[in-house]
């Protein structure tokens, strides 16, 4: 791999540290280089529930999530990337959509106020 060329897991981290901090989402396509590596790199990617997806030859969708939500945990994904890298999977990512600003919406009607704070502090960690 070309020393200027950054790995995937580098371009990861470097996109959600440009993120703000309160993102809640992010959706981004993922291509690789070699595409006779497809099954191999599927093989690694289903750990982060990667979609498959083909649109102007990018071959992964990944849905990623800050500190809640439906999609895969931000390290699970910088993990998944790193064994790519390790295995010599070259490729690169494109962010198509990031979404900030949401808070996680819970019933919380009759429950005392202790509980509602306590609840509010196990989610910011």
């Amino acid at each position: 791999m070309d020393a200027e060329r950054a790995t995937l897991a580098d371009s990861f981290e470097r996109i959600v540290r440009e993120l703000p901090d309160d993102w809640t989402d992010l959706e981004l396509d993922v291509r690789i280089a070699d595409e006779s590596r497809y099954v191999e790199a599927a093989v690694y990617l289903v750990t982060c529930n990667a979609q498959p997806y083909s649109h102007h030859d990018w071959h992964w969708r990944l849905l990623v999530a800050h500190r809640f939500g439906h999609a895969a945990a931000a390290p699970t994904v910088h993990g998944t990337l790193r064994l790519l890298d390790d295995a010599g999977i070259e490729g690169e990512l494109a962010v198509r959509e990031t979404r900030s600003g949401r808070v996680e919406v819970t019933q919380e009607w009759g429950r005392p106020q202790s509980a509602r704070e306590e609840f509010r502090r196990l989610r910011a960690q």
